[in-house]
């Protein structure tokens, strides 16, 4: 019988909580799927905060204070790397010079702010405060000048993003070469998803400001169900991944967005 990926995932974060450990091993017999879709399951949840990823398997996630709540952002840019890298190359070939760009919150669009760093004359807009501080100022003289415009809004996300009316109003007055979001989740029924709701109401902003609209999500992103839908896929011209999602998975997009972009990951 087919699982669903939801409920998949769903039954290993039981099975997790109701040992308070589980081996990869285990939970694929369990379920009765390869490792392989059991790693994948963990990376993603563990990325979602629902278990803690351990050598061999999954623990239940350990308790948190503020502070570490405070450096989720800093702890997803040590995942998924290359993926993120070899994505944000390939996106920053639709940017040119002079270009008025719109970049979301999350590390992927951080990634690809660093790519952009080169590229003169360019105005940046916006709602994420690590993406905003990698134009803040050059580290050398001869660097070309980047004018931000930071969006400011009344919630801060865990990816450090400010999102709420005050982004949205700004962003339905903006008018942006290309738009580049990172997403929470990609999944062939919920589409575009994150866990937050004021999130979403400024993505779908940021994206209906972008005369083009990209869309950022490495492999691990590919059936994960956030709380609230941004958009659904088919409503997406273009989404760039890595090469590290499945066959299946790439016919399933490629049936629902405009343009899917498969990058290679280098060390493949």
């Amino acid at each position: 019988m087919l699982v669903l990926v939801a409920e998949r995932r769903a039954r290993i974060v039981a099975e997790v909580g109701r040992r308070g450990a589980a081996s990869i091993a285990e939970l694929a017999d369990e379920l009765g799927v390869s490792a392989m879709t059991v790693r994948r399951d963990i990376e993603a949840l563990a990325d979602d905060g629902a278990l803690d990823k351990v050598r061999g398997g999954a623990t239940t996630r350990r308790e948190r204070g503020s502070a570490g709540h405070e450096r989720a952002f800093e702890a997803r840019t040590q995942q998924q790397v290359a993926q993120k890298r070899a994505i944000a190359r390939r996106a920053a070939e639709l940017v040119a010079p002079g270009m008025a760009v719109g970049l979301s919150g999350g590390t992927t669009a951080w990634v690809l702010a660093q790519e952009l760093r080169g590229v003169p004359d360019l105005t940046v807009v916006t709602n994420s405060l690590p993406v905003a501080d990698v134009f803040r100022r050059p580290d050398r003289a001869d660097e070309p000048y980047t004018q931000s415009v930071v969006l400011t809004g009344g919630v801060r996300t865990p990816s450090d993003a400010l999102v709420g009316p005050v982004a949205v109003r700004s962003l339905e007055h903006l008018h942006l070469d290309v738009a580049f979001l990172g997403v929470h989740g990609v999944d062939l029924h919920a589409g575009l998803t994150t866990p937050n709701l004021l999130e979403a109401e400024t993505d779908r902003a940021l994206l209906a400001a972008g005369e083009e609209a990209v869309v950022l999500a490495d492999h691990t992103k590919w059936g994960v169900v956030g709380l609230t839908t941004i958009v659904d896929l088919h409503e997406v011209r273009r989404l760039v991944t890595d090469d590290g999602l499945a066959d299946e998975a790439r016919e399933l997009l490629a049936g629902q967005v405009g343009d899917l972009w498969v990058v290679p990951v280098e060390g493949d």
